[in-house]
């Protein structure tokens, strides 16, 4: 038995064993600023839309001109698109309404009057989020259109018990920099705070609270070494 005298240097020890753990370190912004980082520079992004990238497949109608309109064409692997006509267009990394306006403005410099051009997705790429740290079954998911970072968490079945919730960090890579942003669960859950939509390939790492963790640690702990914690001697 681990009588309270000898429980300090018991705990020291679960310490050391729960300090091997890492936890997330408040190096980038939190609260509003992290919404205002994330999502501020996703809207400067143009990525608040679905972004169409390599390998979907789309379709082109323009409007009265059934020969110039194409069905289940691929973006290739150079994020571009052959049309009738005009050739090339960029197509990776614009969200369908800009797509329409560059291939209407590309028909007509030379070919309509005021064209009018509607996109369409026959088959997306799928996309991905990777949710890392404190959850019950962390991995890589598939990331559905419109989806937020709850829905992230619940694909990864939820939050540990020794999750830190103030402490979800969203890595995000927008045209070619590195974004972070630490955002407070309780507060999402709790309506106080929005609930970042997700993008594809961000990172979602959820922190370890060592707190909840010394006390886990100490009862999966206290079994192995076959004896009793004696907590309160006035018991």
């Amino acid at each position: 038995m681990i009588r309270k005298g000898q429980l300090a240097p018991f705990l020291l020890m679960v310490l050391a064993v729960a300090a091997c753990r890492s936890t997330l370190d408040s190096v980038v912004p939190a609260g509003q600023a992290a919404h205002g980082r994330i999502e501020g520079a996703t809207q400067e992004a143009g990525a608040s839309a679905y972004l169409l990238q390599s390998g979907d497949k789309i379709s082109v109608t323009v409007f009265q001109e059934p020969d110039l309109s194409v069905s289940d064409i691929e973006i290739d692997s150079s994020g571009l698109l052959n049309l009738p006509l005009i050739g090339s267009v960029t197509a990776a990394g614009r969200s369908q309404a800009e797509l329409a306006q560059d291939i209407e403005q590309a028909y007509a410099r030379r070919y309509l009057r005021n064209p009018r051009v509607a996109i369409s997705i026959t088959e997306a790429t799928p996309r991905v989020v990777s949710v890392e740290g404190e959850v019950n079954q962390p991995g890589a998911y598939e990331l559905k259109p419109g989806a937020t970072l709850l829905a992230a968490l619940a694909m990864a079945r939820s939050p540990t018990a020794t999750a830190k919730l103030d402490q979800v960090i969203v890595f995000r890579t927008l045209q070619g920099q590195r974004l972070g942003g630490r955002f407070d669960l309780q507060a999402i859950r709790s309506g106080s705070a929005p609930d970042p939509q997700m993008m594809d390939g961000d990172v979602v790492v959820v922190g370890y609270s060592r707190a909840a963790g010394i006390w886990n640690d100490l009862l999966r702990a206290a079994p192995l070494f076959n004896t009793f914690v004696l907590l309160d001697n006035n018991r």
